[in-house]
């Protein structure tokens, strides 16, 4: 029979299916990819894929590729020479500027960011024959918590149903469990190693059922009165971790704070709906618990000077956070009913709530205190609370649930809308926002900037603008005691130390500017580590806590657990907490996902945990 069909249709066949299941397996296997790799053995293997998938059509991508390898090659079995990395760079700049296609020029651009990125590197292996890089911490969720706790360790004891063993493991490097359980952006999950198999644990929801249904956690005992007294600025959670861990070591703290409440940013930044002020009223109790002396209504800068606080104490910690609101610089500014996100969440945390009832309020901005900001005010009556962003949706900094949660809750975002000004009545009343349509455009720093459309300004109108679009460091009373401040920040170095002034420490948001809750937890748990030995000691923090043995029946695929939330129509007319926790059921199937890397393969090669500090 004559075949005199013009076209067909294209269906997979059993091996290019196979070959798509490849392509996803190894986006996993990337994805689980841990800090501390040879980034030149990455860079050659990332090459031979690149070189698996060139047509063959272009010499540049067929023959260029092959001799780039070889070049990799050489660097990584200790042939290669000085002039093998100009060799390199020579060879890739030559196939991205002659390749035909992105598989071809965008591999040699690779290789170029790499000897641009990680030059140091390549001089390693050819002049030492070796590699600088290393896995300290082999193991993955351990190695991108901030505050290294000990993840797998807590994990198997909820697996096992000793929950307070659970809590006062976590304790041991974040004196906040309960406070991180609800809040922490669980950078650990990243490279969860997990991904190779089906998707990275929920470990943020594990510490929360631990923490919801441990009993009785005793604290640990306080190490024998040292005579020391040391002065902690700001009771965010930076400066409540170094307290805790300060007194805990014996040494005697006080701790002053220009605010009447305690929590920093956790209270004032943090809406009760996603972190209830009796969880972190607890939590604070406790890290006061070994005789930290509180100065609440204390402005140190005004009414007492660090100058006073160096004579009076044998060390002072800086943790002032970043509690200032930044102004976005438009005609209107000034108006009435525009007002600072940061104030707004202030006033909350003073339990001094507002009224929005039938309000139309934007809110400028992108990140977790816009979106915060604006399901506050859902909260609080308001008829819409949109916000405004200049970049995409996907740019936006905020914490992917905390997008999905406002938009649930019926927050409409303005993407790639740049405020030109704010228009006000006759008597300074907001009535609109003007802003310019944006459109994306080169990539810098990996994400597209943004440039005016060509199309007209557009008006939306509204009753309130709130500013959310970042904050800022109050640091020019301490300038003016001598601190060195950069760029708005104080100059400190990695070990907390404030530069050339002996005695003073800095840490969490005053040197890095705003950062996440576990990140100031960490630079408190650095400081308190540093100030101890500046005072003559070396005290360990340990806990008695035994983690169980691990298991064999772990690597069966299955489903990440995620956590519900309650029903739009009834979270929104409450500040109650909005998450809900896992079911035991849940926390069992979950905690067994486990793959205990402290445990299998480098982590029981390196000793698998750090169990003291």
């Amino acid at each position: 029979m004559i075949n005199l069909s013009r076209l067909s249709i294209i269906t997979k066949d059993r091996a290019q299916a196979t070959v798509e299941d490849m392509y996803k397996d190894l986006e996993r296997r990337i994805t689980a990819s841990p800090p501390g790799l040879c980034p030149i053995d990455l860079t050659s293997s990332f090459l031979n894929m690149a070189h698996a998938q060139t047509c063959g059509k272009c010499v540049p991508c067929r023959i260029g590729l092959g001799q780039l390898q070889n070049l990799l090659d050489d660097v990584l079995d200790g042939r290669g020479e000085i002039e093998t990395i100009d060799l390199i760079q020579k060879t890739a700049r030559s196939i991205y500027n002659t390749a035909d296609c992105a598989i071809g020029y965008e591999a040699a651009n690779m290789v170029l960011k790499g000897v641009e990125g990680f030059r140091d590197e390549y001089m390693e292996h050819i002049v030492r024959h070796r590699c600088n890089f290393g896995i300290y911490q082999s193991v993955p969720c351990v190695s991108l918590c901030p505050a290294q706790v000990d993840i797998p360790g807590y994990i198997a004891l909820i697996s096992e149903g000793r929950y307070d063993d659970a809590v006062a493991l976590i304790r041991k490097d974040n004196p906040m469990p309960a406070t991180c359980a609800y809040v922490c952006e669980h950078p650990c999950e990243t490279r969860c190693r997990r991904n190779m198999i089906d998707d990275s644990i929920n470990i943020r929801g594990l510490k929360r059922f631990a923490v919801d249904n441990a009993l009785n956690v005793p604290l640990p005992p306080r190490a024998t009165l040292t005579g020391k007294k040391v002065a902690v600025i700001g009771a965010g959670p930076s400066g409540l971790s170094a307290s805790y861990f300060l007194s805990l070591m014996g040494h005697e703290v006080e701790l002053f704070e220009q605010r009447d409440l305690l929590g920093g940013m956790l209270r004032y930044g943090i809406p009760s709906y996603r972190l209830p002020r009796e969880a972190l009223d607890r939590e604070i109790e406790t890290m006061l618990s070994y005789d930290v002396k509180v100065h609440q209504g204390i402005t140190v800068g005004k009414d007492i000077s660090i100058v006073d606080l160096k004579s009076k104490f044998d060390a002072v910690y800086i943790a002032i956070g970043a509690q200032i609101d930044k102004k976005i610089g438009i005609e209107g500014e000034e108006g009435i009913g525009v007002v600072s996100a940061v104030d707004i969440l202030r006033d909350y945390g003073d339990e001094k709530n507002h009224d929005f009832t039938g309000k139309n309020i934007l809110v400028l901005g992108g990140g977790n205190v816009a979106i915060d900001v604006a399901r506050t005010a859902l909260r609080s009556g308001a008829k819409n609370a949109d916000l405004v962003y200049r970049r995409r949706k996907t740019d936006m900094p905020a914490m992917k649930e905390e997008i999905e949660a406002a938009v649930a809750e019926g927050c409409e975002i303005y993407e790639l809308s740049l405020p030109l000004s704010i228009e006000r009545n006759e008597i300074g009343e907001v009535t609109a926002l003007i802003v310019q349509p944006q459109i994306v455009g080169k990539v810098e720093n990996s994400r597209p900037v943004t440039r005016n459309a060509k199309e007209i300004p557009i008006r939306i109108p509204c009753d309130m603008v709130v500013i959310a679009i970042g904050q800022g460091i109050e640091s020019k009373d301490f300038e003016k005691d001598g601190i060195p401040v950069r760029k708005g920040v104080i100059d400190a170095l990695a070990s907390a130390g404030v530069v050339d002034i002996e005695g003073v420490f800095a840490g969490g948001d005053c040197i890095s500017g705003p950062a996440t809750v576990i990140q100031a937890i960490a630079a408190g748990k650095v400081a308190a580590a540093n100030i101890d030995n500046y005072l003559g000691y070396h005290h360990e923090i340990v806990t008695p806590v035994k983690v169980p043995q691990s298991k064999l029946s772990d690597r069966v695929p299955c489903g990440r657990v995620t956590l519900k939330e309650r029903p739009v129509h009834e979270r929104i007319q409450d500040f109650a907490l909005s998450e809900l926790g896992m079911s035991l059921q849940e926390a069992n199937q979950e905690s067994n996902r486990c793959l205990r890397c402290d445990h299998f393969g480098f982590g029981v090669f390196k000793g698998g945990r750090i169990e003291r500090w």
